[in-house]
């Protein structure tokens, strides 16, 4: 487990081997409350989160993006965004997808500090996925986080810019 959230951002990377092992009931409520309490465009919280561990909600998943690492999550969280309760900017910017995305790293973090893997999937069939689990037309599904003990045949891929490339002062 991570000490300070440094180490935590550190050890996180985009996991794509699990093992077959379920998920703690305690280790999903607390990454839930994790993601409860991301923040959100004028408090709005436009998301909806479906827990995903059936075997017929796992292959609708699958149905919608078919690669064998994919298929080796124990659960899925399915994030989508709810359009008509999302912000909007003066100048027409929508905010739902950025207010999903804070939340689903908040999960992605929160898994990571209780010694899950996960990964963003954003290349899914969102239409086919929309119409799988019945969605009505305001919501809109943005990523699929599979979730899992990660395997220890996995080498973790962490290149990142240097600093110098990404932040500069005026």
């Amino acid at each position: 487990m991570s000490k300070t959230l440094l180490d935590t951002i550190n050890a996180r990377y985009s996991c794509r081997a699990y093992l077959d092992k379920p998920i703690e009931e305690e280790k999903v409520a607390y990454i839930k409350e994790c993601m409860r309490l991301a923040p959100s465009a004028v408090n709005r919280q436009p998301w909806k989160f479906r827990i995903v561990r059936s075997q017929e909600g796992r292959e609708k998943l699958q149905s919608c993006y078919a690669r064998p690492w994919f298929n080796e999550a124990p659960l899925y969280i399915l994030a989508s965004v709810l359009h008509e309760e999302e912000w909007v900017r003066a100048d027409g910017k929508p905010h739902g997808n950025i207010d999903v995305a804070i939340a689903v790293e908040h999960l992605c973090l929160a898994a990571t500090e209780q010694g899950l893997g996960s990964c963003w999937v954003c290349n899914f069939d969102a239409h086919r996925c929309h119409e799988l689990f019945q969605m009505p037309e305001a919501e809109e599904p943005v990523v699929i986080i599979p979730i899992g003990y990660p395997s220890a045949t996995e080498t973790p891929q962490r290149k990142r810019k240097p600093l110098e490339e990404i932040f500069f002062e005026e």
